[in-house]
């Protein structure tokens, strides 16, 4: 089984600051003050939240020792179920009612996500299909009624209250990164403390072993499949008010990229190991390496090859030292 190296385990969080560092030092030297800019800055923590939560909906699953294919997609439903109702029921609507419809349609986009997170729970936990299959099978489903009701089409204009979430900013912060923020500390919580958090991460270390400890594994899955889901619905909630619009092709670029994010930042992808804190390391530093490439007008498939590539050495690295240190025992 390959494992990730020791130093992308215990000691993710000091090992990627360095590389940030690094980073900060290099694209300082070539890009000068453009690079430190306020508004570079403020770019970068406005791109950050929206795949930043995406990936804890992915990091959720690959601790459980699975895998979530449909986030974005599911992301794009909710998307178009809350953009919908906001633009049908909301213009038009005074007071109590204006502020009502806006509650409900988020109401409706948690409730899709609930659905479909049940949906991907119960075939993967209780029938016994392969996540990478069930979820594959959600991803395309929910695609497909996303695009069939909308024939492909775009929703847009939104009240200001949901566009505020994702251009607003409070004291000079993105109000995007505040919810992204206020998302990181719970789970990191959730995780590290709570029963439920240590379930999961027994339940990707061994979930035989798990079973015969008396856990009830298929809960535990129902509920990280679920809880994915609800994840996927903030993100939806921050990419339309962003754009101020939603379509069913939203973010599909994010999918391996929330892979990529969750291995650099620490979590095996076998299940059993991994910290929010380093998650959001890696999501800093590929937003570093993405921002100072589109400022020194680097085609963006060229950050993407870059991502690439980085997932590749890091998987190769945790073979090469996990034989070597094999070889040494």
């Amino acid at each position: 089984m390959v494992v990730l190296p020791r130093f992308l385990r215990g000691g993710t969080v000091p090992m990627l600051s360095l590389v940030l560092v690094a980073l900060f030092a290099v694209f300082g030297l070539l890009l000068g003050e453009r690079f430190f800019s306020v508004g570079s800055l403020q770019s970068m923590a406005f791109q950050l939240p929206e795949l930043g939560i995406l990936s804890l909906a992915m990091m959720v699953a690959l601790l459980s020792g699975g895998l979530n294919l449909s986030i974005i997609a599911t992301a794009n439903l909710c998307a178009l179920t809350m953009a919908w109702i906001l633009t049908t029921h909301v213009p038009g609507a005074e007071g109590f009612m204006w502020v009502g419809w806006q509650a409900v349609a988020i109401l409706a986009g948690v409730g899709v996500a609930l659905v479909v997170g049940l949906i991907n729970g119960f075939v993967i936990a209780y029938l016994g299909v392969s996540p990478i299959l069930a979820t594959l099978g959600t991803m395309t489903m929910c695609k497909g009624l996303s695009i069939g009701l909308t024939r492909g089409n775009v929703i847009s204009g939104f009240p200001e209250p949901i566009v505020f979430l994702g251009n607003g900013t409070l004291a000079g912060v993105p109000v995007a990164l505040l919810i992204f923020a206020a998302l990181c500390v719970p789970m990191a919580v959730l995780l590290g403390k709570s029963p439920f958090g240590h379930k999961i991460y027994m339940l990707g270390s061994s979930e035989r072993a798990t079973r015969y400890s008396g856990v009830d594994t298929r809960r535990v899955l129902l509920g990280v499949y679920v809880l994915s889901s609800l994840l996927a619905v903030v993100a939806a909630l921050v990419m339309m008010a962003r754009f101020n619009s939603a379509n069913a092709a939203y973010g599909e670029s994010y999918l391996l990229v929330t892979i990529l994010a969750a291995v650099l930042g620490g979590v095996d992808p076998f299940g059993g190991f991994g910290k929010v804190g380093g998650l959001v390391m890696a999501l800093i530093l590929l937003q570093v390496i993405s921002s100072a490439f589109n400022l020194l007008d680097f085609s963006p498939f060229l950050t993407l090859a870059i991502w690439g590539a980085l997932i590749i050495v890091v998987t190769a690295l945790g073979v090469v030292l996990e034989g070597f240190g094999g070889a040494k025992r």
